[in-house]
């Protein structure tokens, strides 16, 4: 029986509504830490609300979500739960460099009063590298392309040096050559035992790019090892689909 602390996240009878409508209701998951984790289900199927709930950016009608070592209180977490959200939801014209949007994924260690120093500035170097951006470091964030702007935010993830990532459809509008770059460093984390959550569209890619799945439709339709869950018969109920669009997924 695993014990509380090999989970990264633990969610318990969440419920979340707008105006009084339910759009997640009654979501259990236990994810256990190092696992590459997607979240799939049909569009308005509540994988964006889910991570936001899980987060603390929507406050649910009920239930509970816990990390890592049982903890509830995600405001004493923020060094340790990184999130990339949604491109289309980020103001790409704020006047800041790439450097400046990188090094603000090192503000939850410096508190807001301190300034970055030069350990700081080599890690968000270091990390601009990794997503192949450091050429970019003192380009304002505005002028680069969708796909660039992706990796700067996945970079300011990475300079949290978090335990838990939540990612937000990190692969759409992405080129092919920024997708491989992100699912390298995806696989990078879960060597190094970090959890990575991903809300994710693309089912054919899914037993390539990950190791557990979340199946989700309003509901938890299941979720566990993708060798175990990502079948044919889950994906129908998920997607209350004939099952045609399955061809080549399987």
């Amino acid at each position: 029986m695993e014990r509380q602390q090999d989970y990264a996240v633990e969610v318990e009878d969440l419920t979340v509504a707008y105006d009084a409508k339910p759009v997640l209701w009654d979501i259990d998951l236990k994810i256990p830490k190092g696992k590459l984790m997607a979240v799939v289900g049909p569009n308005g199927a509540g994988k964006t609300t889910l991570i936001k709930a899980m987060l603390g950016l929507l406050k649910p009608v009920t239930g509970a979500v816990r990390f890592l070592d049982g903890n509830d209180d995600i405001r004493t977490l923020k060094n340790r739960i990184g999130y990339v959200p949604q491109s289309g939801s980020v103001d790409w014209d704020f006047p800041a460099t790439v450097q400046d949007v990188v090094l603000m994924g090192c503000y939850g260690k410096l508190g807001w009063i301190r300034r970055p120093g030069k350990p700081d500035v080599e890690l968000a170097i270091q990390m601009l590298a990794k997503v192949g951006m450091q050429e970019y470091a003192s380009r304002q964030i505005s002028q680069l392309s969708g796909g660039q702007q992706q990796r700067v935010f996945l970079a300011r993830a990475l300079a949290q040096e978090a335990e838990v990532y939540f990612m937000d459809e990190p692969f759409k509008g992405v080129d092919a050559q920024t997708e491989r770059a992100i699912v390298a460093l995806l696989k990078e984390l879960k060597e190094q035992n970090k959890t990575v959550v991903v809300v994710h569209h693309d089912l054919q890619t899914v037993p390539d790019y990950f190791d557990w799945v979340t199946l989700i439709n309003l509901r938890v339709v299941a979720c566990g090892p993708v060798e175990e869950v990502f079948h044919e018969n889950n994906l129908k109920k998920t997607y209350q689909s004939s099952g045609t669009f399955l061809r080549g997924v399987m």
